[in-house]
């Protein structure tokens, strides 16, 4: 007489990663009611209402792209369905979008409170993995709105761009506060960066309980700089494409603006702070420095995959634009020694998808200062770094670390990351030996180009599960958006 099925399904033959082994175990998966319910090296098919064989595959947890941008070049709906499905082709379950007021996203100004109910309204039912946002206070009146913000609608973290007061999006510009859409008396400047960290700390100090998931994240460059250092290139003929746009936002900006942040946030005694997509190594120097000086404070760093998979030499040119710069080579394999290192604590895409139309100067294409700023890679991250961090000697629990567990446990969600009883069943599994070439043609990106053309990547990813329904399997998306947004403020 046959067991009743106890679970909606087992996947079996998993060989199972995780971020705190130091092997690959091979296991049975049981999932009930979207969560990891018993894993086990032989769970009976007779438990389960459904079976599914992984054959041996690698298995990751789903991994949390923490760094990405939806509907900044195009309506954030229409984004949010084609941008998650690349993200579920490469493995994504759970995006963290960073969203402002302003020009671009929804073009809108004003309060956060008529802002973020229309991006949620607009995000759902359009996403086909699991998502949340970090939200950035532009104006005075938005940070008196975080706490709002947090306990509303579970946003616990926040960012600060610090270069936009005096230089664009895409390059020089002397007409910030109509960027920003802020008034003409107000000023996206360094007194206004210490009022959002007081903000930020008096929320912490309101929810002790939840403190270590209120965190500040920072974009890291000096506008004074860039804009001297700009002028300064565009008057050199012998500096080209990537080369001379690395130039003119020079490392040295970001690692003034990182020790500028850190003192701010020692003052401040807002200690959870996040260096993002650190491009350069006086940019990890800086941050490193800044640790030591500051131990108190709870300091994050991260890469992006472009930062580590491209340099300035990359064929693709313009299609690489991005700020901070695509780097030297050197700058690369130093990123690439911190990560082995393990000093820097994750790894993310910054996926901001520009289409081709967008992206590129019409009356003048190849350059570099007229074409837009950011591209997508999120269906590259987890391929990419398998890839190139296996030649390097990094492990896949460590890749599982990096690019799973230790963004889920920073950003508040807490039910991600990791194969384990209790959490979400994320998973993605993984052939590392099979190889491929990208081609944004394959690709389920509306963008239509991407800076790793022809790039020949080892470990592919086959199959896409998010809480426990496959998502994604060897090329087609399965279903309807079914994601979630995850509020971050609920307790454990």
């Amino acid at each position: 007489m046959s067991e009743t099925p106890v679970l909606d399904r087992i996947i079996k033959n998993v060989r199972v990663v995780r971020p705190h082994s130091s092997s690959v175990e091979s296991l049975d998966l049981g999932i009930r009611d979207g969560k990891f319910t018993q894993i086990a090296p032989q769970i009976s098919p007779e438990t389960a209402k459904e079976v599914f064989d992984a054959e041996n595959l690698l298995g990751f947890p789903g991994v949390v792209d923490a760094h990405t941008h939806i509907g900044i070049y195009q309506p954030l709906d229409r984004d949010a369905i084609a941008e998650s499905q690349a993200a579920a082709m490469g493995g994504v379950t759970t995006t963290l979008n960073y969203i402002r007021t302003g020009q671009y996203y929804l073009n809108k100004g004003g309060s956060y409170k008529d802002f973020f109910p229309e991006v949620l309204a607009l995000s759902e039912g359009n996403f086909f993995v699991d998502y949340g946002y970090h939200i950035a206070p532009i104006s005075p009146q938005h940070i008196d709105e975080m706490q709002w913000l947090f306990e509303e609608h579970g946003v616990a973290s926040f960012k600060i761009f610090m270069f936009y007061g005096g230089y664009g999006l895409h390059g020089l510009s002397d007409q910030q506060n109509l960027f920003l859409m802020i008034n003409k008396d107000d000023r996206y400047d360094l007194a206004h960066f210490e009022f959002i960290m007081r903000g930020l700390t008096k929320l912490r100090e309101k929810y002790p309980t939840m403190q270590d998931r209120i965190s500040l994240s920072l974009h890291c460059e000096m506008a004074d700089i860039l804009n001297a250092y700009t002028k300064i290139v565009q008057q050199d003929s012998t500096l080209t494409g990537l080369t001379a746009y690395s130039a003119a936002r020079p490392p040295h900006s970001e690692g003034l603006a990182i020790c500028i942040a850190s003192y701010l946030a020692h003052e401040t005694n807002c200690i959870n702070i996040n260096l993002l997509h650190l491009s350069s190594r006086k940019a990890v120097e800086a941050a490193l420095m800044m640790q030591t000086t500051f131990p108190h404070v709870n300091f994050k760093r991260e890469v992006t995959v472009g930062h580590l998979l491209l340099d300035v030499n990359a064929a693709t040119g313009k299609w690489a634009k991005v700020n901070p710069p695509i780097r030297p080579r050197e700058d690369v394999e130093y990123l690439w020694n911190a990560v082995l290192q393990d000093k820097i604590d994750w790894i993310v895409s910054d996926h901001a998808c520009c289409s081709a139309e967008q992206k590129a100067s019409l009356r003048d294409p190849d350059n570099i200062w007229l074409a837009k700023s950011g591209f997508g890679g999120t269906e590259y991250l987890l391929s990419g770094v398998i890839s190139e961090g296996s030649k390097r000697g990094l492990s896949y629990n460590q890749i599982a670390k990096l690019l799973c567990w230790n963004p889920a446990q920073r950003f508040g969600v807490l039910q991600k990351g990791d194969i384990a009883v209790g959490y979400d069943a994320d998973l993605v599994l993984v052939d590392p030996h099979e190889t491929f070439v990208v081609r944004a043609a394959e690709s389920l990106s509306q963008q239509g180009y991407t800076p790793f053309e022809g790039m020949e990547l080892t470990g592919r990813v086959k199959s896409t599960f998010l809480r426990g329904d496959l998502i994604y399997d060897r090329g087609q998306i399965l279903g309807s958006p079914q994601g979630r947004y995850l509020k971050r403020n609920q307790p454990t």
